[in-house]
This record gives C-alpha cells, structure tokens and sequence, in this order.
C-alpha cells in the first residue's frame, strides 16, 4: 500500500492487490478532459493501454469483477487518509489563539477609556502600573506566539502533505482513465468482431448452442460495461477529491499566512509601540515631577514675599513707637490718681473712725468712774 510520501505511477493489472515494485512509469497528469480519449496519455502509456487491452479476457469472470480493483482500493485508502487528515486538523484553535492575541492586546489598552495613551493621564504611579499590566500581557502573548509558531510549523507540513496527495490523486485518475479506455477499447472490439460474428452464425445456424453462445457473450460485454461504469464513478471522484484537496490546503495556506503576519507584523508593532508608550510616560512622569518643583518654587517665593513684607511692616511699626504709649501713660495716670483719692479716702475714713473710737472710749470711762464712785458711797 502506498503512502503519501510516495509517488505513485500509473498502473494496469488484473491483480487488485499488487505488488509496489509493479508500478511503471509515468508523466505529469495533465488536466482531465469531459470526453474520455487517449490525448491525456504519452506515448508510452498509450501503448500501455492498447497492449492491457488485448489482454483483457471478457470470458474471465474473476478477471472482468477484479477489473480495476485494485485502483479502486487504492483509491478508498486514499480518500481514508484525506479524511484522517482532515479529521487530525483544529483549524479553529489556531484561530482562537489568534483572537486570543487581539484580546490580550486589547484588555491591556481598555485598562484606560480613552485610547492606547490613557494610561499616562493619572499620577505618575501609573506608569509602574503600566509597566506590570504590560509584562503581564507580553507573558500571555508570548506563550500563545510559541504555540502559534508550532501550529504555523504543522500547517506548512501539512501543505506539503496535500500537495503530495493532490498529485497521488491526479495519479489515480490516470489509472482510472487508462483502466476506462483499455476497457472501452476491448468492449468495442469484443462487440464489433465476436460478438457480431456469434450472432451471425447463431441467425444462420438456428442452432440453440449458437444462440446461448451469442447471448453469454453480450451478457459479458454488459456486465463488463456496468464495471467500466462503476470505475468511470469512482474516477468522477477523484475529480471531485481534486479541488476538495485544493480547499482543504487553500485553507491551511491563509491559516500560515496569518499566523506569520501575526508573528512579524502585528507582535513586533505592538511591543515597539510600548516601547514608545513607555517612554512617553518616563517623559510625562519627568515633565509632571518638573511642574511639581516650579509650582513648589513659585509656592515659596510667594510666601517669602508675603513674610518679608509682613516682617517689614512690623518693624517698621515698632522702629516708630515708643518705650511707653501714651495710652499706657494715661492708663497709668488714671490709675495712679485713682490709687491716690482712694488712698485718701480711706485715710480719712480711719482718722473719722480713730476720733469717733476715741470718744466713745472717754464716754465709756466716765460712766466707769461714775458707777465705781456709786458703789464708793
């Protein structure tokens, strides 16, 4: 059995399991043509099918059912390893890494509203924020880059792989259209020559032999046409198998193509644009921290200013007053006068309250005297 590693060459056989070392040589297939004649073929291969038709034996029912056969089943091994193939292939994983990639891209930038650049418009701390949001989603990018590179890797593989089934088919296409002419040419032959000739004799003899000899041999000539039938069938197939494979690597083909624009274009970009997105904000955060000083120098002339001047008016006050103010002086005055009178009033008070004591201290002595002279007598 073959593999698609190998290319197979057109055969004929009557043997439907035939050996590899069989196989004989062949050209390129050129394109399969509505009406089935030999200008397809070489030379060599036309001479391949007038000889395989000469050795086709009608009366040979095994022979007439393994017709063919051979090509078929390689054909079905064939369509098999198509399907496998396939089957195998997750196109829609490499496309949701590639969306994945758009995502991860995305959710870095809608972190800020407004665009790419949003991220520089809050204090400077962002920009460590960016900084660990950026290596964040560069990790997740590159993990699905790598896994990427390995599905770009296999989808290469497998173009190489359909290009070698793709010619494989349009090899058994060959057989199948050398098998149907060779067939084609043995049937015309058998019905022109024997076939006529048996139903002659049998019209001219009458005999029933020559009758049931006449109609074995028409009833060859159809099952073997139904046979060319079905292998001109499984031929439309391999047509059909033709652009399908076509497809199938058309399909693989954008998927790598893809793939290497995301690897080369769209990646790079968006970590160069960083690069530059973070030197925006190094100079943001410079020009931020710059305002910051010239706002806090601005801050302190002005309030130097006002000191100074407060400082200046102050002692501009003091140098023009007094030891003593005068309202000081009069408070004092006032008080002091105050002091005096009320001084002198209870000075006065005491002399008044000393003289009155002092009277009645000789009142109380008379009567002290007299009462002592009372008790005398």
């Amino acid at each position: 059995m073959s593999t698609l590693d190998e290319m197979e060459m057109p055969t004929l056989t009557f043997d439907p399991t035939p050996e590899p070392e069989e196989k004989a040589q062949v050209v390129p297939v050129q394109e399969e043509k509505a009406k089935l004649d030999d200008s397809m073929l070489n030379d060599k291969e036309r001479q391949m099918v007038e000889s395989f038709a000469k050795q086709i034996d009608l009366h040979n029912t095994n022979g007439i059912l393994q017709y063919g056969a051979g090509t078929q089943k390689k054909m079905a091994d064939f369509s098999e390893k198509a399907l496998e193939n396939v089957k195998t292939k997750d196109l829609g994983s490499v496309g949701d890494m590639l969306t994945n990639v758009v995502t991860e891209l995305k959710s870095f930038d809608e972190e800020e509203s407004k665009g790419f650049l949003g991220i520089f418009k809050k204090a400077s701390n962002k920009v460590e924020s960016m900084k660990a949001k950026y290596s964040k989603a560069e990790e997740n990018v590159n993990q699905i880059v790598k896994a990427l590179d390995n599905h770009q890797v296999q989808l290469l593989k497998d173009v190489a792989i359909l290009d070698k089934m793709y010619d494989l088919n349009l090899t058994y296409f060959k057989e199948l259209s050398m098998y149907i002419l060779a067939g084609k040419k043995k049937l015309e032959e058998v019905r022109s020559t024997q076939l006529a000739e048996l139903m002659s004799k049998a019209q001219i003899s009458g005999l029933p032999e020559d009758a049931q000899a006449a109609k074995d041999l028409d009833s060859m000539c159809n099952r073997f046409e139904k046979k060319l039938h079905d292998l001109e069938l499984t031929r439309m197939i391999s047509i059909q198998t033709a652009p399908q494979i076509r497809l199938v690597q058309g399909n693989d083909t954008m998927m790598a193509e893809k793939i290497q624009s995301t690897l080369v274009n769209t990646i790079p970009l968006w970590k160069s644009q960083m690069v530059l997105a973070l030197g925006i904000a190094h100079s943001t955060e410079a020009a931020q921290a710059q305002s910051q000083v010239s706002d806090l120098t601005n801050e302190l002339l002005r309030k130097n200013a006002e000191k100074l001047h407060m400082a200046s008016v102050e002692t501009a006050k003091e140098s023009e007053r007094g030891i003593v103010d005068m309202e000081t002086l009069q408070k004092t005055n006032a008080d002091l006068i105050q002091t005096l009178d009320d001084v002198m009033k209870i000075q006065k008070e005491g002399r008044e309250k000393r003289q009155a004591a002092e009277a009645e201290m000789v009142r109380m002595e008379n009567d002290l005297k007299a009462k002592l002279l009372e008790i005398q007598h």
